[in-house]
């Protein structure tokens, strides 16, 4: 299951608070995100697609629940960028927050203290 930016914004939205309707969603959104309805509409349905989302109908109106916590998905997301751009190791993906991301030493800190309690387990 990969999600596109713009699912992941509704998906946000669902997670906060559901279950929610389309309009209900458009008017939750920041005004910098000015989707028209029938695009929010269509994005849930893909979510729906994709067995991430539910629907539920009551009369016209339908209520979307999230289908995958956002654990879950956030766990998703970051295996496959693990897999393509890290090979799967985890190495590499430590080094480079540390080395490229340039990290302030409070977060250099906050990584070294999870994984020496990772080694106490």
């Amino acid at each position: 299951m990969k999600l596109t930016k713009a699912e992941w914004q509704i998906m946000n939205e669902l997670w906060q608070k559901n279950p929610a309707t389309a309009r209900e969603l458009m008017e939750r959104f920041p005004s910098r995100i000015s989707w028209a309805y029938t695009t929010i509409k269509t994005m849930l349905n893909r979510l729906v697609d994709k067995k991430v989302v539910s629907e539920q109908k009551n009369g016209n109106t339908s209520f979307y629940k999230p289908l995958i916590s956002q654990r879950k998905a956030r766990s998703n997301a970051f295996k496959s960028l693990l897999d393509q751009a890290f090979n799967g190791a985890t190495g590499p993906l430590v080094h480079f927050l540390i080395e490229e991301q340039k990290l302030s030493k409070k977060q250099r800190q906050e990584i070294l203290e999870v994984l020496q309690e990772e080694i106490k387990d």
